[in-house]
């Protein structure tokens, strides 16, 4: 069921978007060579608990996985796509790309992001994946506004993509957020204009393209989280939780 937040729910999800925010852009100064990513994980629990909230990912349940998600960040370098588990033996070296995927809830309201992040000097081809990625980003948000329609905003995610010879993944989208992490309804990167659910005001939800340099298809490694490419192609994954306004859209987690 799609839920329609009242002022005081917005209040509270702005207050979890900033603190997710804030942890992107911290992660901003602290990536590069040499550091580990569960180093990174502490860096950004340490700051969700100062802010008052709780880690939105660590301790998450899926069905399908028998161990939940250790973590408070999602770290998947290169040809990971997202789900990657921080860990102390993961180095980040010259010239790797992560994508870092945050959730904090504060007085029970969620807010949840993604940026993908240059460690040191990277190549010209993980630039350019990079740029399109988060060019899709706001490709998508721009979509957002009462009246639009869901397929309208994947579109958007896909027409810079799909020209551009990137490839896009399809098993995995978007999604409400509020009350929970995870609400209705799904928002995929791709769709018809004009298909779909319309979009009203005071509407939260994740616009979260997730780009590949190679082919669609993905896998999920042993341990059952961490989803890479199939044929090892490098991946990046942008994302923001956003409100539909009474004419346009808010970002809640204004992380740029």
């Amino acid at each position: 069921m799609i839920t329609f937040k009242t002022d005081r729910d917005i209040a509270k999800m702005r207050r979890a978007g900033q603190v997710v925010a804030d942890i992107l852009k911290l992660m901003r100064d602290l990536v590069k060579p040499g550091i580990d990513t569960l180093s990174l994980d502490a860096a950004a629990e340490e700051l969700i608990l100062k802010a008052g909230g709780k880690p939105a990912f660590k301790g998450y349940k899926v069905p399908w996985v028998p161990v939940p998600f250790p973590g408070t960040i999602c770290a998947s370098i290169n040809n990971e796509v997202v789900h990657g588990i921080p860990s102390k033996s993961r180095v980040l070296e010259e010239g790797d790309i992560i994508s870092i995927d945050t959730g904090a809830s504060i007085e029970g309201f969620f807010g949840d992001a993604a940026c993908t992040y240059a460690v040191g000097k990277i190549s010209e081809e993980r630039q350019r994946l990079l740029d399109l990625t988060l060019e899709s980003l706001h490709h998508g948000v721009a979509a957002v506004k009462p009246g639009a329609t869901l397929g309208d905003i994947g579109h958007a995610v896909e027409s810079v993509v799909i020209p551009a010879g990137y490839g896009l993944v399809r098993d995995y989208a978007g999604h409400g957020i509020g009350h929970k992490m995870h609400e209705a309804p799904q928002v995929p990167n791709f769709g018809m204009p004009g298909s779909g659910l319309t979009v009203k005001p005071r509407m939260t939800f994740c616009v979260e393209p997730m780009v590949m340099t190679g082919g669609e298809d993905v896998e999920s490694l042993a341990d059952g989280w961490t989803v890479v490419t199939k044929d090892g192609s490098d991946a990046a994954h942008f994302e923001f939780s956003l409100l539909v306004t009474e004419d346009g859209v808010e970002i809640l987690t204004p992380w740029e």
